[in-house]
């Protein structure tokens, strides 16, 4: 069986109930589960969450929350792997016996059901450990600059000053919206960012970090131009 795992605990502190706060008329993490039931991929979509608000929307957008998450999981410091592995093994002590387990990040309002199913079809496909979402950077990464402690630029790889742009090696980054995943890989805790990843490739126009209220503005921003466009029929 597929099953979808939101992570969504409720001790943001940049941007405080983050994963509920209102984003153009709905709740962040309805963007989230909308695209996960909408994908057709998953046998459940499940919210592990520490918090009974967060617990009582994901419900109302059709999510189940069968458990609520344990308290020494849901601090500051505990990774993703830790949070979809303790799912896994909840379900499996529940008689469930998951095979593809899917990562959806509870901030991810430009996600696309579509590129769920095309993770899913890469991850059977490859038979990789993962498939998660990338894109690419908008400028050469080789190009990057520091800032010296006497106000000075740097850069980080000056051997590349004189390389023309095109003939620099395109860059990606992870998008943070969704990772595919075998339910092995997720247990034995293989590292996602390895030779073991297959990537989704995502145009730069749908990929926005929120960690900021500068983030959010911007996304928002971003998300009005697309659905005055139709640009995100998609989702």
């Amino acid at each position: 069986m597929n099953i979808c795992i939101i992570p969504a605990r409720g001790g943001s502190k940049r941007i405080p109930r983050k994963n509920i706060k209102d984003f153009l008329g709905k709740p962040m993490i309805g963007y989230s589960i909308e695209a996960a039931l909408k994908s057709g991929c998953f046998d459940r979509v499940i919210v592990s969450t520490d918090d009974t608000e967060i617990a009582q929307i994901a419900k109302t957008f059709g999510a189940e929350v069968p458990f609520m998450r344990p308290e020494k999981i849901s601090d500051d410091y505990t990774g993703t792997t830790a949070v979809i592995s303790h799912a896994i093994k909840w379900l499996q002590q529940n008689g469930e016996t998951p095979e593809l387990v899917c990562c959806i990040y509870a901030t991810a309002p430009f996600i696309s059901y579509e590129d769920i199913k095309k993770g899913q079809q890469i991850l059977e496909n490859t038979g990789c450990d993962y498939a998660f979402s990338v894109t690419s950077y908008a400028f050469p990464i080789q190009r990057a600059i520091s800032i010296s402690e006497n106000k000075r630029v740097e850069m980080f790889q000056p051997e590349y000053l004189s390389v023309r742009s095109q003939d620099l090696k395109e860059a990606y980054h992870d998008a943070g919206q969704f990772y595919w995943g075998k339910a092995k890989s997720w247990l034995a805790d293989k590292p996602i960012f390895s030779p073991e990843a297959a990537p989704v490739i995502l145009p730069r126009y749908r990929v926005q970090d929120i960690d900021t209220l500068e983030d959010w503005e911007r996304a928002e921003l971003m998300l009005k131009v697309l659905q005055r466009t139709g640009m995100d029929n998609e989702q």
